[in-house]
């Protein structure tokens, strides 16, 4: 699904990215890890079609990014989920119409303050039955910022189901809650992803996570990957620990 050809990305003289070959495929289920300022979430960056590469090319289904137009771009970006690590979620704003916000790109910004304004019952009914497979159906209308941290989790991972994508990515989506919190949201966001059929990449400190719930694990450093395999493979956590 996501194919990085040569792909190098320049910060203003700080290269975040090195040259990168790297393709992940439809339906596969991807851990990034490496210690901060490894390229993590730059790639991220790049995969969505947030940033755009110094040099190369960053494909997403044959499609290759920087040739699109705006329109043609947002499309492409439509269909592919972020979840970022501050989850970008409107504090003020009620439950529902949080996650109504993962089709703005699909609705545009008038329709969107439409749902806001006068959510159709069909709508609403999607939103809950996400939240009641979240394990939150309760809070519906609760204001966001009166939730827990967790379950602010899982209302973005609804808002991102909501999108109707064909990729997640998430960037250190578990930064900010405990250990048995973290485990239960990588493992929600793996179940569901398999479930729907699809291509989650997800960025992670914790190599355990990694070796627990993913079958592909990236190892980063310094803008260059240094190991590409199996979760199980020999060598992962030293690598984290050189890299740290």
């Amino acid at each position: 699904m996501f194919e990085l050809q040569k792909v190098s990305l320049d910060y203003g003289g700080t290269l975040a990215l090195k040259e990168m070959d790297l393709s992940l495929g439809a339906g596969e289920q991807v851990c990034l890890i490496g210690p901060s300022g490894a390229g993590k979430t730059s790639l991220l960056g790049l995969l969505n079609g947030r940033v755009f590469p110094t040099s190369g090319r960053v494909s997403v289904n044959g499609e290759d990014l920087t040739s699109l137009s705006s329109k043609s771009l947002r499309q492409v970006r439509s269909r592919i989920a972020w979840v970022p690590q501050d989850l970008g979620l409107v504090p003020n704003l009620r439950v529902n119409q949080n996650i109504a916000c993962g089709r703005v790109a699909a609705k545009g910004t008038f329709g969107l303050l439409r749902s806001f304004l006068a959510m159709g019952k069909g709508e609403r009914d999607e939103i809950h039955q996400l939240l009641v497979r979240m394990g939150i159906g309760e809070k519906l209308y609760e204001r966001t910022d009166h939730l827990s941290g967790g379950q602010q989790q899982r209302v973005a991972v609804a808002r991102a189901l909501f999108q109707k994508p064909r990729a997640i990515l998430a960037d250190e989506p578990v930064s900010a809650i405990d250990p048995e919190r973290a485990k239960d949201l990588i493992e929600l966001l793996t179940t569901v992803a398999r479930e729907e059929g699809l291509t989650l990449v997800a960025s992670l400190h914790d190599v355990s996570l990694a070796q627990r719930y993913f079958d592909r694990v990236i190892g980063l450093r310094s803008g260059e990957v240094v190991f590409d395999g199996k979760a199980s493979d020999e060598g992962l956590e030293k690598l984290y620990r050189l890299g740290a």
